[in-house]
């Protein structure tokens, strides 16, 4: 090989290796919660951001503990029936259960605030069920033991459209459950507990009547 056609071929050998280093992506940046969610409940996740978060996030502490979350025992479905009847059988309208889940917790300020997700899904019963629905949840922190103490608690509510298919997904992420954070090894035994709530489903009753 003569000397031109060595040199050739070393510089298309540098030109290819640096076409291929710049088709080489950058790491992506750390999704957020909802992005997260979104894939754990097979949606679409909203494309990175290419800039850091914004300044006004609180800062996640490596040493934060963030309970299990599970769905607390005799509140996993929720069945309504026909008025007057039991939600058993042919006086069944629809069924609601819960299928997924997903938490995460920030610290700031001494409070930390907890997002959690939640998909379940609504079965139409043979008594057949509304257009739409509502679907009543709770949210609790609850530090476990002997006693199981209550920390912090909230229900939410969240509308489901009925189809013809007979059987719709649900999806709620509430992101605003704030409670103080645990001092010491108190948080290793804290846990979220989600449930179906009927009562969450209640107006509350205004100040004028509580204070009767």
């Amino acid at each position: 090989m003569d000397d031109n056609r060595f040199v050739k071929v070393v510089i298309a050998a540098i030109v290819a290796a640096g076409l291929a280093g710049g088709l080489i992506a950058a790491p992506a940046s750390a999704q957020s919660l909802t992005d997260r969610l979104k894939n754990m409940f097979g949606g679409k996740p909203d494309k990175p951001a290419a800039t850091a978060p914004a300044a006004s996030e609180p800062p996640v502490d490596p040493e934060l503990t963030c309970p299990p979350v599970t769905v607390r025992a005799g509140a996993s479905t929720y069945a309504v029936a026909a008025p007057g009847k039991e939600p058993v059988g042919n006086d069944l309208r629809f069924q609601a259960t819960i299928t997924k889940m997903a938490r995460e917790c920030t610290i700031n300020g001494g409070q930390i605030t907890a997002r959690i997700g939640i998909q379940g899904r609504v079965i139409v019963g043979p008594a057949g069920a509304p257009p739409s629905v509502q679907v009543p949840l709770r949210i609790a922190v609850v530090q476990s033991g002997v006693s199981e103490k209550t920390i912090a608690t909230k229900a939410y509510q969240t509308t489901v459209t009925i189809t013809d298919s007979g059987s719709e997904p649900f999806t709620l992420v509430a992101e605003d459950l704030v409670y103080p954070a645990p001092s010491g090894a108190d948080g290793d035994s804290y846990i979220f507990y989600i449930g179906f709530d009927p009562q969450a489903l209640k107006p509350e009753r205004s100040a004028r009547h509580r204070r009767r």
